[in-house]
């Protein structure tokens, strides 16, 4: 098996021939402010079978670059709650998905798992495996008490995909709480432990910082390896887009 880093939150999962995306982006919500790194297109990355969408965010959810770059039909998986966001969009092969559900894309099986959102939308995290190796994709979670449920359900997972960059927001509409509604760095290693994980690689940071409306944690790098240093047994993979890993 072999994991991907697309832009932002996005990673491509590939094995035996067969390809899913998650998340993948390449509109930048215009909200967030400009980007502070280059989103390649989708098409640099390589074809995919499927796409899995962990919730409806326009900064996850990208319904037109999806029917650009992979076509109208391709198949996308949606948390259930959400599916009747993508009715007004070019894709015509919307699928919902309930938690504990599992979808089979040729010999990876996808199945929907606990996440938490920040401002209390749906989301789920998604749970790949090949049958040889296990992988978690976790959104934009924020820390829940789900992850021993998970461990216990999936793990140990070889590797997982997780949020660290803390995002502190003021969004339109929303009183500030000033809290996080993402992981930080040390609670994504902290959910990393607890399910097992062999590797953590960081997804959702860098590309945005755009204050007051969006606020990164500092420091994630070091805080991430300081962190570290209690994990023992995780690897730490801090990966470039279109960098990729083979478990």
């Amino acid at each position: 098996m072999k994991v991907q880093k697309l832009p932002w939150a996005g990673a491509r999962i590939e094995s035996g021939g067969t390809a899913i995306a998650i998340d993948p982006l390449f509109h930048f919500p215009e909200k967030f402010g400009k980007p502070r790194e280059t989103l390649p297109p989708l098409s640099a990355f390589g074809p995919v079978d499927a796409v899995f969408v962990t919730h409806h965010h326009d900064d996850h959810f990208d319904p037109r670059a999806i029917a650009e770059f992979y076509g109208t039909g391709i198949p996308v998986h949606l948390p259930a709650e959400s599916v009747g966001i993508a009715d007004v969009s070019p894709l015509s092969n919307v699928r919902g998905v309930a938690r504990g559900e599992t979808v089979g894309i040729g010999p990876l099986k996808v199945t929907a798992s606990w996440s938490v959102d920040g401002v209390g939308d749906p989301q789920v995290s998604w749970v790949v495996s090949d049958g040889n190796r296990t992988v978690l994709h976790g959104g934009d979670t924020l820390w829940h008490g789900w992850w021993w449920r998970i461990a216990r359900e999936h793990g140990p997972f070889d590797a997982v995909l997780l949020p660290v960059n803390g995002a502190v927001v003021q969004l339109p509409g929303l009183e500030p709480s000033g809290q996080p509604i993402s992981l930080t760095p040390e609670q994504a290693v902290a959910a990393a432990k607890v399910m097992k994980a062999g590797r953590l690689v960081p997804i959702h940071w860098r590309t945005v910082h755009h204050p007051p409306v969006y606020r990164e944690s500092p420091d994630i790098p070091g805080r991430l390896a300081r962190a570290l240093i209690a994990a023992e047994g995780l690897t730490l993979e801090l990966l470039e887009n279109g960098e990729w890993i083979e478990l």
